[in-house]
Formats: C-alpha cells, structure tokens, sequence
C-alpha cells in the first residue's frame, strides 16, 4: 500500500483523481488547514472516506526519533511534519508517494520513496 504526503494528496484532490492508499494524520492537518472553515467538515469527511488515515502511534513515534536523531547528527534537518510522515510511512513498510525530492535524503534510511514530478 502506499502512503500519500501533503503535496501528492493536493494534487490528487485538484485532479479529482483518488488512488487507493493511506495518508497521516498529519497530511490530513496540512490540508485541512488550508480549505476554508466552512468547506473544512465536507472535505475531511470526504479525505476519511478515500483514504486510510493513519495516527501517530509508539511506533511511528519511536521511527521519527530515530530519524530525527540521524539527521540531526547529519546537520540536515527537515521539518517536524515530514519526519512523521515518512516515519509513519516506514513503521508501516509503506512507499512514501510525494512530490518534494526533501525525502530523498531518507532513502538510505530504508524509507521507500515513490516521486512524482
């Protein structure tokens, strides 16, 4: 199954276009944030019924640490947000579906990475 970030999920609502998968709890926040309160409600219950909204749980929790130590160590942090997408997306041994190239650096951390351009 794959897991859809922010930018993969955006352009999937603007196409009308719906791939089965997964999306964070996180994605679904970044979105959510941007649709106008009055629609908020109607585009949530829509995102909830298209995709698998997965919660930040003690795994997801226990791989961004993981992450965030590394790349800390690295001088090349990323921002909170990402690092618990692609932390849950590798507790779930999902492909991460993105448009931002960020995750790239991740993949030898055993993140699967699916970019779209």
């Amino acid at each position: 199954m794959k897991l859809f970030d922010t930018s993969a999920l955006i352009e999937q609502l603007q196409r009308g276009f719906f791939e089965r998968g997964a999306i964070s709890v996180i994605t679904l926040v970044e979105v959510l944030r941007g649709v106008p309160q009055e629609k908020r409600i109607k585009v949530k219950n829509l995102i909830e019924e298209a995709y698998d909204v997965l919660n930040i749980d003690n795994e997801v929790i226990l791989k961004y640490c993981e992450i965030y130590t590394t790349l800390k160590r690295r001088g090349r942090a990323m921002p909170d947000a990402d690092v618990l997408i692609a932390a849950t997306a590798m507790a779930r041994g999902l492909t991460l579906v993105t448009r931002d190239r960020d995750f790239e650096r991740l993949i030898d951390l055993n993140l699967k990475l699916e970019l779209k351009s």
